[in-house]
């Protein structure tokens, strides 16, 4: 049995979907009826990593798992791992980041997914680590300024960065949940060519058929719309986050994707054209998901 863990968010849904029918899939959710069901052969149970025995529970059976934590700075991963051994877990497939890899990088956030990584390889699980570049998802955090004003407000708006389809991630993960040759790898996950945000403006309007205007944000800026969502530490890390993006740390293009699912990455242009009734005016648009945590800092 393979367990699905951040079923709500946006990779742990992607992957979800993508994995094979004949597959016998359990789904963790702290709210189970948050979980979009793709098929009959998907159990939802409710779990939490506060819960040692609800944890068990939903690990008991469980041979391979997709991990996806967000809580920065917390002891979920310990938990779970620790709980995986105990109930014969043999694989953990952990969603972490990029940036693990840039030893300039020494955030807050980058540094619990350094640890995150470490209690996996040293746990004596059998593991996979996908470290995705920025998500294009990302731009959902534009949906409602594009829609009413037509403009695209963020940092460092010259500065280039490989970001990569939610939906590839999702395909790499799924294929080292129900195959054996990735046990031990480690897939740095880019998209097909680094792109800046006023490149991506460009490509989001020609999809959307409207002329948009972009405008870059000051650091004061940044920090006082950042920190009406997160905490001030979060803030800092994003902050540092963005600094080295505007110092080239992350415009580097892999062939990772290509070489784990036999398939060329998926261009942001592809996402915008996927996405693009969350751009549309309000009353005509098609709702998305909101911009959160998951793939922010790579």
């Amino acid at each position: 049995m393979i367990l699905v863990t951040g079923a709500t968010g946006t990779v742990g849904r992607l992957t979800l979907r993508r994995l094979p029918v004949g597959h016998a899939v359990r789904v963790l959710a702290r709210d189970p009826s948050r979980v979009a069901v793709p098929h009959r052969n998907v159990e939802v149970v409710r779990a939490d990593y506060g819960d040692p025995l609800s944890l068990r529970r939903a690990l008991t059976g469980v041979h391979r798992a997709l991990l996806v934590t967000n809580r920065v700075g917390g002891d979920d991963d310990a938990v779970f791992l620790r709980t995986a051994r105990e109930a014969g877990v043999r694989q953990v497939v952990k969603l972490s980041a990029a940036a693990v890899a840039d030893l300039q990088a020494q955030d807050l956030i980058t540094r619990w997914q350094r640890d995150c990584e470490t209690a996996l390889t040293s746990s004596g699980l059998g593991w996979t680590l996908l470290r995705p570049r920025a998500f294009m998802s990302n731009a959902m955090s534009w949906g409602s300024s594009v829609r009413t004003e037509g403009v695209v407000r963020t940092l460092y708006g010259h500065t280039p960065n490989a970001c990569v389809h939610p939906q590839d991630i999702a395909d790499a993960a799924a294929l080292a949940l129900t195959e054996d040759c990735h046990v031990g790898r480690v897939y740095t996950l880019t998209g097909p060519q680094p792109l800046t945000a006023v490149e991506q403006t460009e490509q989001l309007a020609e999809v959307i058929g409207r002329r948009l205007r972009f405008e870059e944000l000051e650091p004061h800026q940044a920090r006082v719309a950042l920190l009406r969502r997160y905490p001030g530490p979060v803030v800092d890390a994003l902050l540092d986050s963005a600094l080295r993006q505007k110092a080239g740390a992350k415009a580097q293009v892999l062939d990772t994707v290509r070489a784990v699912t036999g398939s060329q990455p998926r261009s942001f242009r592809t996402w915008a054209q996927e996405h693009a009734g969350v751009f549309a005016p309000d009353g005509n648009r098609r709702s998305g998901p909101l911009f959160s945590l998951e793939g922010a800092l790579s």
